[in-house]
């Protein structure tokens, strides 16, 4: 039996899949290096483990490690290992079949819905990601011989449909792929994996982290001309997320730092974390210090880099970092984690779920205990995005209320929290009042504001597009209501007040009745305000109405929403309101006061930053009364 060669036909699930590999599951052609020094690495591990638990186990572990050759010439690539090898059997069952079930119904959903979404735990089988090797290469020889045994076997395919299985009696112990490589096609993106730069760029890449050296010979000019060869290691082999926190300095984490997030600043905050128990895992995170450009950018780079046992997986992996916290970089080395046959789709499983709680938490318990200074640099850079949160993560709106900072009308310099809002609240003061807007100029100068103001109440100024949907979202903070200085009835009056404003309502009634049918085309109700004291009106809305500024968002996202009228609200006090009032009285000329009205409405809107519906028609109006008074 040791002598003979057998030619055998791949399992009939084995020989889709393979195919499947090379057409369909890898994006990238360059992956093949990777599982191939993944698979190595996992045999060095097994043979390292094997020795200590077997003494009786002959076998050399002084030296492990990964070896990388190349034959220009006969244009091969092999990688190597003195790992714990395979026996024929195992090279005929790994190989030749994928002895999982369910693995027919895998490859059906595959072929019927093109999707690696679909596919079940094969990874971490030698022969899956052994099989991405034919996308790259004619012929694949694999050569290994089991720890512990005397003989070897020899694989030989090309990849068509059958295999060769040859015992060899010279094999040295672990296990060598050969690829006799396919011609360089850059249409097809085949590199030239015969090029020294192309291996380095590879393993850098995808396997920089992995615990074992990665080697291989390459040749240096030297000093005479003469070209010599030296052995060098690819890997850095330094993985700080698996070191004790204690044992890497900052210079350590800020150059790894550059190093995931092409950035050249140094972080705000570096998060070290390590989670333990039914599922393991490492992690290194960072805080940027300053916004990157495509923060807001639809294809901008989202998610951190994800590893599973050092080796990379993918590079921006939003299924473990949610979009509100998107600046977040660093990587995530998973011991185990369910991975689609490519390695390139993660399972939607609990596993993932759950290490996603446990770092958004602990980002967020990061961010509360930064320093007063840092995290003034950090809300000045990420605050909007932030708050994207409060709309995405109920879960956490509580600890995300806490990190929110605004400016109000109490300071004029410093943003304030909710928190300290809260308790400078004046006494009876039951809701939180705020006022959204393009920028605090135009909000401190909007008519809106003018009660609170000469009243003494502190107003949040909130300038974010964001603001307009979380403030209604949330809702409340701390049992406080948060209430919009620019939606329904305004309470800040005395009884005495009261009593002034209930009389004023019957004096105007006959004017305000008017008015509501004169400007019925614009605004669903005119009344008297009890939130102006010197300007002649605003315009607010309902309680629940939907406000002009989330209007107009909803519409540059194409998405069609009803116009919601708003009511105009009137100051009694102010002489422009009160001669109104008289004309009416005495029945003036309708046209006259028509466009009067007309032209109080359109000042309201102006002095909230907000559009007029007929500019031409506003400014006519508006010169010829100028001319009549000249």
């Amino acid at each position: 039996m040791s002598d003979r060669v057998e030619t055998l036909e791949f399992q009939a699930e084995a020989r889709q899949l393979l195919q499947l590999m090379v057409h369909s599951i890898y994006s990238n052609k360059d992956v093949f290096l990777r599982e191939l020094i993944s698979n190595a690495s996992d045999a060095l591990d097994k043979v390292r483990l094997e020795s200590l638990v077997d003494k009786e186990l002959q076998v050399d572990t002084t030296d492990l490690h990964i070896g990388i050759e190349v034959d220009r010439e006969a244009r091969t690539l092999t990688v190597r290992d003195n790992g714990i090898g395979m026996s024929r059997d195992e090279v005929v069952r790994l190989i030749g079949t994928i002895a999982k079930s369910g693995t027919a119904e895998l490859l059906r959903s595959l072929r019927e819905s093109k999707d690696a979404a679909a596919s079940q735990e094969l990874i971490g089988q030698f022969g899956v990601g052994f099989y991405a090797t034919f996308m790259v290469a004619d012929r694949v020889t694999l050569l290994t011989r089991r720890a512990g045994q005397t003989s070897g076997t020899r694989w030989e395919s090309t990849g068509e449909g059958t295999y060769s299985v040859e015992t060899v009696d010279d094999a040295p112990q672990g296990t060598s792929v050969t690829l006799h490589l396919k011609p360089a096609d850059a249409e097809d993106n085949l590199h030239d994996y015969t090029a020294e730069w192309t291996i380095r760029e590879i393993v850098k890449r995808y396997s920089d982290f992995i615990a074992w050296p990665i080697r291989m010979t390459v040749e240096k000019p030297g000093e005479d001309g003469a070209t010599t060869r030296e052995e060098q290691t690819l890997n850095s082999m330094k993985a700080l997320w698996a070191r004790a926190r204690d044992e890497v300095d900052e210079a350590e984490y800020k150059e790894f730092y550059r190093h995931v997030a092409h950035d050249w600043a140094d972080p705000l905050e570096s998060i070290h974390m390590r989670g333990e128990g039914t599922f393991e895992y490492e992690a290194l995170l960072f805080l940027p210090s300053h916004a990157p450009l495509d923060l807001f950018a639809p294809q901008g780079r989202r998610g951190v880099q994800l590893y599973v046992k050092r080796v990379f997986i993918m590079d921006d992996c939003d299924a473990l970092m949610p979009n509100y916290l998107r600046f977040v970089k660093g990587v995530v080395d998973a011991h185990d984690l369910s991975l689609n046959i490519s390695r390139e789709i993660l399972q939607q499983d609990r596993q993932i779920r759950a290490v996603r709680r446990r770092l958004v938490k602990k980002v967020l318990a990061t961010l509360k205990d930064l320093s007063a200074e840092s995290y003034r640099t950090f809300w000045g850079e990420f605050g909007a995005v932030v708050k994207e949160g409060l709309l995405e993560d109920p879960d956490n709106t509580e600890a995300l209320l806490d990190l929110v900072r605004a400016a109000s009308t109490h300071d004029p310099a410093e943003l304030t929290t909710l928190r300290d809002y809260v308790e400078r609240m004046r006494d009876g003061q039951t809701e939180i009042y705020y006022a959204t807007g393009e920028n605090r100029a135009t909000i401190e100068n909007s008519p809106h504001l003018e009660a609170f103001r000469a009243k003494g109440y502190e107003v949040l100024i909130l300038t974010d597009p964001v603001d307009e949907v979380w403030v209604e979202r949330v809702g409340a903070y701390d049992g406080k209501p948060l209430r919009s200085v620019a939606k329904g009835q305004v309470d800040l009056e005395t009884d005495e007040e009261r009593e002034k404003a209930e009389a004023e309502r019957q004096e105007y009634a006959d004017l305000l009745t008017w008015m509501s049918g004169a400007l019925a085309d614009s605004v669903k109700e005119v009344r008297l305000s009890t939130r102006l004291t010197t300007s002649p009106a605003c315009v607010v809305g309902d309680a629940h109405d939907m406000t002009p500024t989330l209007e107009k968002m909803y519409r540059a996202m194409g998405q069609e929403v009803p116009q919601v009228k708003r009511i105009l609200e009137l100051n009694p006090a102010h002489p422009l309101v009160t001669g109104l009032r008289k004309a009416h009285e005495q029945g003036g000329d309708g046209t006259a006061l028509t466009e009067t009205a007309e032209l109080l409405y359109g000042m309201a809107l102006l002095a909230e930053g907000g559009e007029l519906a007929d500019p031409a028609r506003f400014t006519r109006i508006l010169a010829d009364r100028l001319a009549r008074n000249l």
